[in-house]
């Protein structure tokens, strides 16, 4: 009978995607609440995996104090945000509500089953592998451990280090943006930007949008979000220069541009292209310290901006456009940090180029800037009180 309720979801899926299953944690304070409500809430730093949860995917239940796992449940929403949720003073605004499936079911020792699985509570479960833990909590045997029970790539991690670093253009079910455009961003450093730095219902903009990619990430993360391009690729991107943009002042949550790095690329043909300006010449600089004062104008204070960038070597000469690109920004934003991104799937990244990089001395471009900087009416140099430890050699 169970079996046969299982199958229900991918009957009844309107978007007739196979469920997937994700596992919610919980504590001894937090247990009594998620059980009885229904209502599995999550804080700001998973959030990220809630939106990921469709109607009907199935949900587990782990305490992290006790080391018991409940379920399965089936959502019987999609993820939802709700800043007044009552659960601990509103500090867990994500949620997906759920229904039960027949009786809950109680594992004991989590832990080692889930680790003789191959699973861990923070990963995205395939159909396989929600199955094969729903065959654990009705007491059969233990499944053989399977690399089929993850899906790596239906969404991005959230990096907690200043090296990112992901296989693909996109993820998840649906492209993000154009693999085929010239020098196409990759959706996940949109992804992992507009998950620490802004919260659903935030206004996104992306005033060189490309092919599109914020556009993509910022609809299926629930953030608003306008784009703009000098020669729009789509109909939802508006045309307008970078350096005079249509919005009013104070309006925007974030900012995310990746700009030409130089004349490498032809985007289009359109006589103020930014990038038909070689970055050797200072005026490249200029132009995109114009695009810098316009990105001001139109973001709240304390928004945040990240500038995607990479250098340049060609013909024996070495610009360093990302630190030229820094310079100007921080006369008139506060940074925050600089990540190295690492450069995938390039023309270069090949056994003829590899070979004449050694061959000649030079280096390939191995990695792009990511400077995220804030807007701060208030920018005063901060003295750090800080008592370092230092060791005896």
């Amino acid at each position: 009978m169970l079996a046969q309720r299982l199958k229900a979801p991918s009957q009844d899926n309107s978007s007739n995607i196979t469920p997937m299953g994700f596992i919610f944690v919980c504590t001894d304070k937090s247990e009594k609440y998620m059980l009885e409500s229904l209502t599995f809430p999550q804080s700001k730093a998973y959030g990220h995996r809630v939106f990921a949860v469709k109607p009907e995917d199935y949900i587990f239940l782990y305490n992290l104090d006790s080391d018991t796992l409940y379920g399965p449940f089936l959502a019987e929403t999609e993820g939802q945000y709700d800043p007044n949720l009552e659960l601990f003073e509103g500090k867990y605004p994500y949620y997906v509500k759920v229904k039960t499936i027949g009786d809950i079911k109680k594992l004991k020792n989590a832990s080692i089953f889930l680790s003789k699985l191959g699973i861990s509570w923070r990963d995205y479960l395939t159909n396989k592998g929600a199955r094969a833990l729903i065959s654990v909590l009705e007491g059969k045997a233990l499944p053989k451990k399977d690399e089929g029970y993850i899906d790596k790539d239906y969404r991005p991690p959230i990096f907690s280090t200043t090296l990112w670093d992901y296989p693909k253009q996109s993820y998840g079910t649906t492209p993000k943006g154009n693999n085929k455009y010239p020098g196409v961003t990759p959706a996940f450093i949109i992804y992992n930007l507009i998950w620490r730095y802004t919260k659903p219902g935030d206004l996104v903009l992306d005033p060189m949008a490309g092919s599109g990619t914020t556009i993509d990430v910022c609809k299926e993360e629930r953030r608003r979000v306008i784009a703009f391009d000098i020669v729009p690729t789509r109909k939802d991107i508006i045309q307008a220069d970078a350096r005079a943009l249509p919005l009013k002042d104070g309006v925007v949550d974030l900012v995310f541009i990746d700009s030409p790095y130089g004349d490498n690329i032809k985007y289009n043909d359109h006589p103020r292209n930014i990038g038909h300006i070689p970055a050797t010449d200072e005026r490249f600089y200029d132009e995109l310290e114009k695009v810098m004062v316009e990105c001001n104008r139109v973001m709240k204070e304390r928004a945040v901006l990240g500038w995607l960038i990479g250098d340049q070597w060609a013909k024996g000469v070495f610009v360093p456009v990302g630190l030229k690109i820094y310079e100007r920004l921080t006369k008139y934003f506060e940074p925050i940090d600089i990540v190295c991104v690492v450069r995938r799937n390039q023309a270069s990244n090949t056994p003829f180029w590899q070979s004449k990089a050694l061959q000649h001395n030079f280096f390939l471009r191995g990695f792009k800037y990511l400077i995220i900087v804030k807007k701060s009416s208030k920018r005063k140099s901060k003295e750090l009180n800080i008592k370092w430890n230092f060791y005896e050699r």
